[in-house]
């Protein structure tokens, strides 16, 4: 007779939901990257319209207009791709935390099943070895 762990489903869902949690962790971490990817270029692309600007001094007022609205719209997109990151940093760190609480959920019933199984190979030996002395005590008693 094997050993079976009564709560090998409860197991087998705990492990389903810490892999569902990799998951999610894996694209919080795939948006951050994108979130940051964004944002330094958002950042270079600011800082090319000022050294632009800067470097052409003698502008006339429509180019001036121009450059101006161009840097306070790419001003804007960097505030709002902050802000993204930020959120997109938010989510890493909820999904991180889910991710520890399953595993360590995961690893409770592991252990709680390591238990049992020694438990059980303990009783399984102990059962053994009262049939092998009984056997012998009757193969003693027969001579």
């Amino acid at each position: 007779m094997a050993f079976q762990f009564r709560l090998e489903k409860i197991l087998r869902y705990r492990e389903q939901l810490e892999e569902d949690a990799k998951i999610r962790f894996a694209q919080a971490e795939t948006k951050v990257q994108a979130a940051q990817n964004k944002r330094d270029a958002l950042a270079n692309d600011l800082e090319l319209a000022r050294k632009k600007a800067q470097e052409n001094p003698l502008m006339t007022a429509a180019e001036f207009w121009v450059s101006d609205q161009y840097q306070r719209g790419l001003e804007y997109d960097l505030n709002a791709a902050e802000l993204e990151l930020k959120l997109a940093l938010q989510v890493k760190e909820e999904a991180q935390k889910m991710l520890t609480e399953r595993a360590i959920e995961k690893k409770m019933l592991v252990k709680l099943k390591e238990r049992q199984q020694t438990v059980w190979n303990h009783e399984e030996k102990r059962h053994e070895q009262l049939f092998n002395d009984e056997i012998a005590t009757v193969r003693y008693k027969k001579n």
